[in-house]
């Protein structure tokens, strides 16, 4: 006899409280340290390290924390994908960033089109037959788009930190911010789902 898995609502609802509140006040107190030009004010280098931890960290709490891995067996992979939507409009913020040569072209060519390519098809994900593999699919292509504008933006931080300054500032810091971690963290949880699945 096959085994259900079952899902404790109050587990989903937990993990909606500790994320709103952990990450939250993470996102409130990061958006504040760009707001008030510390990020630009101290070495480059801390800027995609926080990006960093806070990506680890919420991948971390999937695997770890009970309620949040509630929370993101619930949405499953199909839920999680429609998060990915928002990056339509950071997709257009970067390239408008870049055509107005405050970004370079190569990180808006690669962050800027990818994050385009993901968020179309995550929209587009919900006019499409359920399936595993049709989501496994998006998945694969967002996660590898994240990896590209992550790393295209650390080395381009690196090599040419003035290139970059203008993504330590608002509005556009909200995006690797708040934006990456989620986006790493959500597409780990789907992939890892699906995995356990097939297995």
């Amino acid at each position: 006899m096959t085994q259900v898995h079952t899902i404790d609502q109050n587990n989903v609802r937990t993990g909606w409280y500790t994320l709103l509140i952990a990450f939250g006040s993470y996102a409130v107190i990061a958006v504040t340290l760009s707001a008030t030009g510390v990020f630009s004010a101290i070495d480059t280098n801390i800027f995609p390290a926080v990006v960093a931890i806070a990506t680890i960290g919420l991948t971390l709490s999937y695997f770890y924390v009970p309620s949040i891995r509630s929370l993101a067996e619930n949405l499953g992979p199909y839920g999680l994908a429609s998060f990915h939507v928002w990056r339509i409009p950071a997709a257009l913020t970067f390239l408008y960033y870049g055509y107005q040569g405050w970004l370079p072209m190569t990180f808006v060519n690669l962050a800027g089109w990818g994050d385009m390519l993901a968020g179309v098809l995550a929209a587009t994900l919900f006019l499409l037959p359920r399936a595993a593999r049709t989501v496994a699919g998006f998945h694969i292509i967002g996660f590898t788009d994240f990896v590209i504008a992550v790393g295209t933006g650390i080395v381009l931080n690196f090599l040419e930190p003035s290139s970059m300054a203008n993504i330590l500032l608002l509005p556009v810091a909200i995006i690797p911010l708040v934006g990456v971690p989620l986006s790493g963290a959500t597409h780990i949880a789907a992939l890892h789902q699906l995995w356990v699945k097939r297995a």
